[in-house]
């Protein structure tokens, strides 16, 4: 075990640091600033009004809650694009797009055993029980017998025409091998997974879709609670149903709302963070488009009473998720090589008291999506194995990372990371090669539930994620050459927390009689990955002042490399 090279390579480049000039506005000036006026309470009251409404793309509940943030940003003072002129800095619009599909949403619904006077479910008490794209059963509601479907086996040896199916598991494909193709009426399943634990929350339902389809009819999914009464009843004999479905499918059209904040010296340049709509929790997704809401508006107000700047732009979008933001880089190919920085808003308001787990930034792909070991860990969403080719070294995460925990600290708030997964809208950003990081939290029991409602909301917590985002999104459209030293010296920093953990790791891995190479393997990693993310910070540097810059990127690299070096050679001891 050795301890020297990190204290000893710190101290190398404090004398050539200490000449060097502050950013004129740091972090920590954003961080105090919006301390005092960023308090998570229209985050809130956004989030309350938006989560009432189950909302997919075009129905009206979606609808409504785009026009709600148009509102807010209208009395915040952004202009709509069309009204607006050169000297509004501050503007918005909303596109419209026809859908290639239908709409729909649900009004009622309830099913019954036959024989039992009180319904096994209703929407009253579990608004995610029917299937995302089902249609209306007849008014009075439709009554068949049930039958227990195993597997797309059973579907071969079983009647199911004119039947309601019930199966645990492959629901999707038997909806269409069974529903579609061999007449049943409907279908009933259930598929909680473990981690949102259904024997305790045994009311609680993940919500489900069909594929639409002219020829559906309807699906229910169960909680565990309706699902014990229901094999209880089959394990006794034939079992009948009567379900009644009220939806709504209708045409419609999509809209995104897009803010825009228009630099003042570097307008062509921007950060752009989305926050998606079109999920009916509070926590996913409310939470993130109440709190960008609150971020967009404070932001105009700062800048608008000349307490801030904002020299590059913000754009802030809420839409549908992934399908907005990626065609919001893809369609206008001068506006995305502008693009420097991307954020993504997805439950970020959680009483994690109630919930469980913690908030969490999911990072840029590093090694850390390779090697997943020690404080690293894959969340219950899961992630696949990244190789060497998918890494995005960039100073984006430890910069964001810095950021958070300083106001964890100051908040007593816990902030933790994740090694990248996907599944959001940082993942447009960065199949499109631009910088961008997740805010969001798991494991949460609720997620996709129908418990998923305000009570599991934390205006606190909205308020600590504001902060440190907004704070860290204004240092990064205002930053300078100086910024980037500042930023050098977070990510040198990073590098040598990382490197004395994977050299306690690696040895201990080495000593249990794993191949030295393999070892070493990680450490060389990791120190491409941090050379090439100090480098990235020459994209912040205006041309007149690249020298001092340089000079601070060398110097972080020279310490990099020596303390690699000298792990490596530890443990080839």
């Amino acid at each position: 075990m050795i301890k020297f090279p990190v204290f000893l390579f710190f101290g190398l480049v404090s004398l050539s640091w200490a000449q060097t000039k502050n950013s004129a506005v740091t972090t920590d000036d954003y961080l105090n600033i919006l301390r005092n006026n960023l308090s998570g309470e229209q985050a809130y009251e956004t989030t309350a009004y938006i989560e009432q409404f189950w909302r997919v793309v075009g129905n009206d509940g979606y609808n409504k809650s785009i026009r709600k943030v148009a509102t807010s940003l209208e009395a915040a003072g952004y202009v709509l694009e069309e009204k607006a002129t050169p000297r509004n800095r501050f503007t918005y619009r909303i596109e419209k797009r026809p859908l290639e599909h239908p709409t729909w949403e649900i009004l009622g619904a309830k099913i019954t055993l036959v024989g039992e006077n009180t319904p096994l479910l209703s929407y009253t008490s579990n608004r995610n029980m029917v299937y995302l794209n089902s249609i209306s059963t007849p008014s009075n509601g439709t009554t068949s017998e049930v039958i227990y479907i195993k597997d797309l086996d059973d579907l071969q040896k079983i009647a199911v025409k004119g039947k309601i199916i019930f199966t645990e598991k492959n629901g999707p494909e038997i909806y269409v091998e069974g529903v579609l193709k061999k007449g049943a009426l409907g279908i009933v399943t259930y598929d909680n997974p473990d981690y949102i634990n259904p024997e305790k929350n045994v009311n609680s339902i993940q919500f489900r879709s069909l594929t639409y389809d002219p020829k559906n009819t309807w699906g229910i999914a169960l909680s565990y609670q309706a699902k014990e009464k229901l094999k209880t009843a089959l394990e006794k004999g034939k079992v009948y149903a009567k379900v009644i479905i009220s939806s709504k499918i209708y045409p419609s059209e999509e809209l995104t709302l897009v803010a825009d904040i228009k630099g003042s010296e570097i307008p062509e340049e921007r950060l752009v963070s989305s926050a998606h709509l079109q999920e009916p929790g509070a926590n996913d997704n409310a939470s993130g488009v109440g709190l960008q809401v609150e971020m967009a508006t404070l932001a105009a107000k700062l800048i608008g009473s000349e307490r801030i700047d904002a020299q590059r732009s913000i754009t802030f979008i809420w839409g549908d998720e992934i399908i907005s933001t990626k065609r919001y880089l893809q369609e206008n190919e001068k506006r995305a090589k502008g693009i420097k920085w991307g954020l993504s808003l997805d439950m970020v308001g959680e009483n994690t008291a109630i919930t469980g787990g913690s908030f969490l930034l999911e990072k840029m792909p590093d090694p850390s999506a390779i090697w997943t070991r020690g404080k690293d860990t894959h969340t219950e969403w899961g992630g696949r194995l990244l190789t060497l080719e998918d890494m995005r070294p960039h100073y984006l995460n430890d910069f964001m990372i810095h950021n958070f925990l300083k106001q964890g600290k100051v908040a007593q708030w816990e902030v933790n990371t994740n090694p990248y997964e996907g599944g959001s809208d940082h993942t447009p950003f960065l199949d499109n090669n631009i910088p961008a990081l997740l805010l969001w939290h798991f494991t949460d029991q609720f997620y996709h539930t129908d418990l998923d409602r305000l009570d599991k909301v934390s205006q606190e917590t909205l308020k600590n994620v504001g902060i440190a985002a907004l704070a860290s999104a204004l240092t990064l459209v205002n930053a300078d050459s100086y910024t980037a030293m500042d930023i050098v010296k977070i990510v040198r920093d990073a590098a040598a927390k990382r490197f004395s953990e994977e050299f306690l790791l690696s040895e201990k891995s080495v000593k249990a009689g794993n191949p030295v190479d393999s070892e070493t393997a990680i450490i060389r990693a990791w120190e491409n990955w941090y050379i090439k993310a100090i480098s990235s910070t020459k994209d912040l540097a205006s041309p007149d002042n690249m020298v001092i810059l340089d000079k601070a990127i060398l110097e972080a690299q020279a310490i990099i490399e020596s303390q690699s070096k000298v792990f490596i050679a530890e443990l080839e001891k």
